[in-house]
Parts: structure tokens; sequence; C-alpha cells
């Protein structure tokens, strides 16, 4: 919050484009989370450019983190998501899939990035 009353957006502290914490339920915040994650680790993977074997951001090391640590989120979180688990788990399992794929040299399954959270993705 700025000194004006104001957040840094510039949006007083009180609008109702602003919300607390507090107000958001459990679910909007895990599944943002996992959302933030699913796409940092997509852009390591260099999914976001046409030829993701040539991208700038590929970062094999940073993908393998940030999916592990989507699948410990989701994995831990399932029962609270309800509607959101299926996505959120297909996605995960995509991500652990090109990460497979763009690999040199593939970890054996029950080894890749997250699988010790998920089991071995195929």
């Amino acid at each position: 919050m700025l000194d004006d009353g104001s957040n840094a957006a510039g949006s007083p502290e009180n609008s109702p484009e602003v919300r607390q914490l507090e107000d958001i339920p459990s679910v909007e915040v895990i599944s943002r989370a996992a959302v933030m994650l699913m796409s940092a680790a997509a852009e390591r993977l260099g999914l976001a450019d046409d030829d993701p074997d040539s991208s700038p951001h590929r970062d094999l090391d940073e993908a393998r983190r940030l999916i592990t640590a989507l699948a410990g989120l989701v994995t831990a979180s399932v029962e609270y998501l309800g509607l959101h688990a299926a996505p959120l788990r297909d996605g995960l399992q995509s991500l652990q899939k090109a990460f497979r794929e763009a690999s040199a040299v593939p970890d054996t399954p029950g080894q890749g990035p997250g699988e010790k959270y998920t089991g071995p993705v195929y």
C-alpha cells in the first residue's frame, strides 16, 4: 500500500477490483499457483516457441524443478480441488511427457520430474 491509500497498481485500497487474500477461496489460490507453475514449466520446456528445441528459454533443469513443485502441489491438494483436479492433473502429465521427450537421455519411468508424487508417466 502506498501512503495515499492506494496499492502499487494505483487503485484505492477499498476499490471493488482489489480482493483481500482472506476473501479468495483456497481452491482459487491453489489453482492460480498451479497455473503459474504450469506456465513457467512450459516456458522452460520451450513450448511457447515455434521450435522448442531451439528456444532461448529452454532450461530443463529449471523445468524439472517447476514440474516437481507442481506435482507436489497438485497431489497434496487433489482432495480440495474438486472440478479443477482433472484439468490440473492432465496439464501436469502433459508437462511430464513433454519433459521426457525433450530430454536427451530420458529418465527411467518413475524417476522423471514429479513422478515420486504422481507415479510413473509413460
